[in-house]
């Protein structure tokens, strides 16, 4: 199986490991996306269009962010805790259309092509995000329930430091659900975990850290301030169905705007004076 199709442009890389693996025309059995966000459907409709009629699943909570039917809440650059949080009103809100090409996971949480793993609904960084479990070996599939490393800073992200942490901040928009979520996990004590985010980590070491992340969640991934923060976005079957007013997206985006007009300006101002 895959879980979640990274950002766009990273189709080759996908299949080229997938063919190391398991060899060439031999594609996965299903797709499995834990949510929609851009990094993980951005090369989906390439790798489709590779693989042919590869069955994919979603929670039914996330259908309306990949069948086109809404956008995702606004992340919250004023939330803070470093570079790739005030950066996030860059990143794409909107949804795919993926038609009838995506399906919902059974209600029983287990999907026919991979009945040794249990789909777990772990909201909070998404509406419908979902975790994937193996009991008879304890795998866990986290996606972006919680990350291996602070996906909020840039030096982090290069280097790829390992620290179990919350999921990223800046577009988690029910921190509650997300605590309950961490909470859930950690109850599986997991022997292995891979997560959206960070490197994949085994061992003992593992479930004590896990549980320390769930017990001190507040404390340790919630941020301070942030509109998600104070109110949870409300979503449903259809998307949104109210969110705090995303101030801080929109004076973001309107102040790039701004900047970019001004440097425009400056330059044409200068070579009409030469």
């Amino acid at each position: 199986m895959l879980v979640d199709a990274g950002l766009y442009g990273s189709a080759s890389r996908i299949r080229r490991e997938a063919e190391a693996r398991f060899g060439s025309f031999n594609p996965p059995q299903a797709i499995v996306l834990t949510h929609g966000h851009f990094d993980h459907v951005g090369a989906l409709k390439d790798l489709l269009e590779i693989w042919g009629d590869v069955p994919v699943y979603a929670h039914a909570l996330e259908m309306p962010y990949l069948t086109g039917k809404s956008h995702y809440p606004p992340p919250d650059p004023a939330i803070g805790g470093g570079a790739m949080g005030y950066l996030s009103f860059l990143f794409p809100i909107g949804s795919i259309n993926l038609g009838d090409r995506v399906q919902v996971i059974p209600h029983d949480g287990f999907i026919p092509e991979l009945p040794d793993f249990r789909v777990i609904h772990t909201p909070g960084h998404a509406p419908g995000h979902i975790s994937l479990f193996r009991e008879r070996d304890k795998v866990l599939i986290a996606g972006d329930a919680f990350a291996t490393t602070n996906q909020s800073s840039v030096y982090a992200v290069m280097t790829q430091k390992k620290e179990l942490h919350g999921p990223p901040t800046y577009f988690t928009c029910d921190w509650k659900a997300a605590k309950k979520s961490v909470k859930q996990l950690a109850k599986l004590r997991p022997s292995a975990v891979g997560t959206g985010h960070g490197v994949s980590i085994r061992g003992r070491a593992l479930r004590d850290e896990l549980q320390q992340l769930a017990d001190a969640f507040e404390e340790q991934s919630v941020p301070p301030n942030g509109q998600y923060v104070k109110r949870a976005a409300k979503t449903g079957e259809n998307g949104i169905v109210n969110i705090p007013t995303p101030v801080s997206y929109h004076v973001a985006r309107l102040l790039t705007v701004g900047l970019l007009v001004g440097i425009g300006w400056y330059v044409w101002a200068r070579n009409r004076g030469k």
